[in-house]
């Protein structure tokens, strides 16, 4: 960022009005360093959109010419950007989300050269913005934004995240159905862990490998399903075994969830991936 002169500050403050954090990020940035250009010789049609896109407290971007320069309001930083916030302003969309422009690259180029919008639904996408790959859901739009010759001069996406009600629905539908199926058609407990451990390996989103068991009346196990993806680094070797009513499970093992009689072991939510093999005794 550089010190702009006075006239300059009073120019850009009447574009880009508002005390938001972007709006000053905007006003105090040097665009000159960036394809876009210094301000002074932006098209109308650029400030006027990012002047709506600042004002507005709906999530957006917009990336403008070939490069997709980056342009962002408080409300896309504050939902999706994380550590990114501190320096996409000014990016290459491609830079910016390179972990998945293979899946949106297309459709933001497509807008680009034909100036036809896209919209997806609960698109999902694996985000880079907490230090690890995150599996999210994104609803938007691409539109095309017109120069002032009245050629594509860029695309502006609106966005709202799905990723709380998505993943919540597919769990709360896993769980109905492993309620429902163990209780209708389970005549014992070991073909209820059987059922249970089926139905667990349709969603591998949220449990990538799952262990169930019964312990005999002397504490020893006897598993009854088993499904993990294959090589998978998050699948470990050993399986704790938690001694009913001793409160610790085994040595060099990582603990047990529980005490209960009939338990599992698991964890997520992951990368989907097929259950690489089943095990029954």
């Amino acid at each position: 960022m550089r010190k702009s002169p006075p006239k300059a500050d009073a120019r850009l403050a009447r574009m880009f009005p508002g005390d938001s954090e972007m709006a000053r990020r905007v006003r105090a940035f040097d665009w000159s360093t960036t394809p876009v250009g210094p301000v002074s010789r932006w098209p109308r049609s650029l400030r006027t959109v990012v002047r709506v896109m600042l004002d507005s407290r709906y999530a957006m971007w917009l990336g403008w010419g070939p490069d997709f320069t980056f342009f962002y309001n408080d409300a896309y930083a504050a939902m999706s950007l994380g550590p990114k916030h501190a320096w996409a302003l000014g990016r290459s969309a491609r830079e910016v989300w390179s972990e998945i422009w293979t899946d949106i690259g297309p459709r933001a180029e497509s807008v680009m050269r034909t100036g036809q919008a896209t919209w997806d639904e609960g698109l999902q996408l694996f985000l880079e913005r907490r230090g690890f790959r995150e599996e999210t859901y994104h609803s938007f739009s691409y539109s095309p934004i017109p120069d002032d010759g009245g050629d594509v001069g860029g695309m502006l996406c609106v966005v709202t995240e799905d990723t709380e009600r998505t993943i919540g629905e597919r769990r709360v539908r896993t769980l109905q159905e492993v309620g429902a199926q163990t209780m209708s058609a389970a005549r014992s407990p070991e073909r209820a862990c059987e059922i249970a451990a089926e139905l667990c390996a349709a969603n591998p989103f949220d449990l990538p490998f799952l262990l169930l068991y019964l312990l005999d009346e002397d504490g020893r196990r006897r598993p009854r399903g088993r499904f993990a993806r294959r090589r998978s680094a998050h699948v470990p070797s050993t399986w704790t075994t938690w001694k009913r009513g001793s409160g610790r499970s085994s040595p060099d093992r990582g603990p047990s969830r529980c005490g209960a009689r009939s338990c599992c072991r698991c964890t997520g939510p992951g990368r989907p991936a097929s259950p690489a093999s089943w095990w029954q005794g």
